[in-house]
């Protein structure tokens, strides 16, 4: 029998679970990237003890992290959601990506500990009041942005893009065992002309190739939104549908139609993880 919860009971959770992971399913929501659409996520918190592997296992998997959860889409219906990722030895950009490189040549980047600032917040406050005044983070206040930043229970950097003395974009990185996994980022509107968005996923392949990590991790892909759309400028990506990771094709044949097969149950979706051993 599986519970429904709201996710944000468990984003604080601190209290000591098995290391075999609990999972749960949240309440639905309204899906923030298909209008007319209830999203539900299937989830489980990350033990100090254990997060990185679990965390590394998992992402490899579908999931994704928000402090110290780990959650993947699991709606009724629908499988849109996609997790989406970049082969960095197979990777090429585009004429235009090259001169987005190039115009942003000048920027210097520092990687940081998770520790939020003023700065940031201002910056994100700055970025969300154009980009996303509607969107579900639009009231977060500091104490939430701090927690956002610093409640992570595994290796997370945040990647600053200075112009000058002044923050003009910032990335929240999960540093995995196979890749970097972009949690969230954020820029300054006012500079569009860089393409500061496109400039942060570049400057994240070219970071993830100096380590030698082979993907980046972008989140969920999603046919029919625009929100997710520029994703596919990206070459060499893949996306994990049907239980493994497949080269996303050029074509239009991914659907988001809805239909009551799409999900399987979610005893299934758990009983075929794969999880890691001690």
């Amino acid at each position: 029998m599986h519970r429904t919860y709201g996710l944000a009971t468990f984003l604080n959770m601190r209290h000591t679970l098995p290391f075999a992971p609990q999972f749960y399913v949240t309440a639905p929501q309204s899906c923030p990237y298909l209008d007319d659409r209830q999203e539900r996520k299937l989830f489980t918190s990350l033990q100090i003890d254990d997060a990185q592997i679990l965390n590394d296992k998992l992402s490899k998997q579908g999931f994704r992290r928000s402090q110290n959860v780990l959650y993947r889409p699991s709606c009724v219906e629908c499988a849109a959601c996609m997790s989406a990722r970049i082969r960095v030895d197979d990777f090429k950009p585009t004429t235009t990506q090259r001169r987005i490189e190039r115009k942003n040549s000048g920027l210097e980047r520092f990687m940081r500990s998770p520790w939020a600032t003023e700065e940031q917040y201002d910056l994100f406050k700055t970025y969300l009041s154009h980009r996303h005044s509607n969107g579900g983070m639009a009231d977060m206040d500091v104490f939430e942005f701090a927690a956002m930043i610093e409640e992570t229970p595994i290796k997370t950097r945040v990647i600053e893009y200075y112009d000058g003395d002044k923050l003009i974009a910032c990335c929240l990185t999960d540093v995995l065992d196979d890749g970097l996994s972009l949690v969230y980022s954020f820029f300054d509107p006012s500079y569009e002309k860089l393409s500061l968005g496109t400039y942060v996923i570049l400057n994240q392949i070219a970071l993830a190739r100096e380590i030698g990590l082979p993907y980046v991790y972008l989140g969920y892909w999603v046919p029919g939104s625009r929100k997710m759309g520029y994703k596919r400028k990206f070459s060499a990506l893949e996306i994990f549908r049907v239980n493994q990771w497949t080269p996303l094709k050029e074509d239009d044949s991914y659907s988001n139609e809805l239909h009551p097969m799409n999900t399987l149950p979610i005893a299934e979706q758990v009983a075929n993880l794969s999880l890691p051993s001690r």
